[in-house]
């Protein structure tokens, strides 16, 4: 049997590798992959589509803050069309408004997750009024907890100036009331699940993107029997087939 040969140094950037609990990473932090994958991480958490690799590339991206420093011209012909970079655009507009709460799950932090981020929330009104006492009154536990503050350190420091976000934590208090919202397929009614989600979690509801034991409503506009659709069935679920149209009969809005 042919010996395999463990790679030493990084592929995209020859950096040595360093073994950190038995997997090979990559330290540099100028490695072009890594940093496309902090870019798609980022941009996928504060749903902004198409930012795969290729568009990337296209785009001359090497750092998040660049994201913010897009104009309709260069990227409109870094993508080769008007259309796409139009919409880009208008996604990363509307990626400004995240509160921090859905802002620092996507900066790549490890261990640092929306959970962590909503036990932040509770305690902090800001990023900037993180601690190593806050953390630790929200429950993070201390390898979290020294990830974050050395992120806070150095790349957060790095960032800070050039981000348009206001770093400030939303205070969420789900209304018992208004139940547990799971979100099927495409939705018609708005223009983004981004925007329904927001809309919901204002009225108190919870959302999810899957049908678990305490989600009251499935929304599925799309017509279409889906998995998600058999299991709220099974369970005696709500299913609602137009959220704007709930929304407004339920609330009183339009």
């Amino acid at each position: 049997m042919e010996k395999i040969q463990v790679p030493s140094n990084c592929p995209s950037c020859n950096s040595i590798l360093e073994w950190v609990n038995d997997l090979l990473f990559c330290k540099n932090n100028d490695c072009s992959t890594k940093s496309a994958k902090k870019i798609q991480h980022f941009a996928k958490t504060l749903y902004i589509k198409g930012l795969g690799p290729r568009s990337i590339e296209k785009l001359g991206l090497s750092s998040i803050v660049e994201l913010y420093y897009l104009d309709e011209v260069s990227a409109s012909l870094a993508l080769n069309s008007e259309k796409l970079g139009n919409k880009l655009l208008s996604e990363i507009e509307n990626s400004t408004k995240a509160p921090a709460n859905l802002l620092l799950p996507a900066f790549s932090i490890p261990l640092v997750g929306k959970v962590a981020a909503e036990k932040l929330s509770a305690v902090c009104k800001s990023i900037y009024d993180i601690t190593t006492e806050s953390c630790k009154r929200a429950g993070l536990g201390q390898i979290t907890t020294d990830n974050l503050m050395a992120w806070l350190e150095t790349d957060f420091v790095e960032y800070r100036p050039y981000l348009p976000h206001d770093m400030l934590f939303e205070h969420k208090s789900v209304n018992s009331t208004a139940g547990v919202v799971c979100l099927s397929g495409t939705l018609s009614s708005y223009k983004t699940k981004a925007e329904a989600t927001a809309e919901l979690e204002s009225l108190g509801y919870e959302v999810k993107t899957s049908v678990t034991k305490d989600v009251t409503i499935l929304v599925n506009e799309t017509g279409v029997e889906t998995a998600k659709t058999l299991k709220a069935l099974e369970k005696g679920i709500k299913i609602v087939t137009n959220l704007k149209d709930y929304i407004g009969e339920t609330h009183g809005s339009t």
